[in-house]
């Protein structure tokens, strides 16, 4: 079977030596993974998070990427990472766009250019991730977790007072029906949290 390789350049930005290839023939995408092929055609990206100005490590990851993609005669692909609302800006988001075309880094798919597989900033893929988190439930894999912020902060200074590794206590992974549907009638924030199996782990 054919080695995909795809090139992954460490964040550590002055040290040459953080060098290293990752070689598989499973599909997947994204740094550390084999470009993915569409009908045959090879597709990298490119996932700044817009938190900052374009650094070095990422203008590096971004740069091999691209040159991946031109070698194989396939395409170059932008997705902004902006799920980190507290911190992420479209002012740096924009910065970030600039500096990639100063660079020469034109991307084929993403912000301002368009594709086949938008959106391609992640705030705007929610209702994709809620869809397959909804399967997610429905099959039993996940359940909704109600704790507030404030809850998860006691957890780990009880934690962290006792000396233990902070472990979640699964209080809504043995929630009843009723009770889930009380807080969501609520209208209570929650996230979705992976069961944990109890048996043959």
């Amino acid at each position: 079977m054919k080695m995909r390789i795809s090139v992954f350049l460490s964040v550590y930005c002055f040290d040459s030596s953080k060098f290293s290839i990752y070689a598989s023939s499973i599909p997947g995408a994204g740094i550390g993974f084999p470009p993915k092929k569409v009908d045959g055609e090879v597709r990298v990206r490119f996932a700044p998070s817009p938190i900052g100005n374009l650094q070095i490590g990422g203008a590096r990851i971004a740069l091999f990427n691209y040159l991946f993609a031109r070698s194989k005669g396939g395409k170059f692909i932008l997705r902004i990472e902006d799920t980190d609302l507290e911190r992420s800006a479209r002012e740096s988001e924009e910065a970030m766009l600039q500096d990639l075309s100063w660079l020469g880094l034109d991307w084929d798919e993403g912000p301002g250019v368009g594709g086949n597989y938008g959106p391609y900033r992640q705030s705007e893929r929610n209702s994709l991730y809620k869809q397959y988190a909804e399967k997610l439930l429905q099959f039993g894999y996940v359940y909704r977790c109600f704790c507030s912020n404030e809850e998860l902060e006691k957890m780990k200074e009880i934690a962290k007072q006792k000396q233990l590794p902070l472990v979640y206590i699964g209080k809504w992974a043995r929630a009843t029906d009723e009770e889930v549907q009380e807080e969501l009638a609520r209208g209570t924030p929650y996230t979705y949290r992976f069961c944990d199996p109890r048996k043959g782990v």
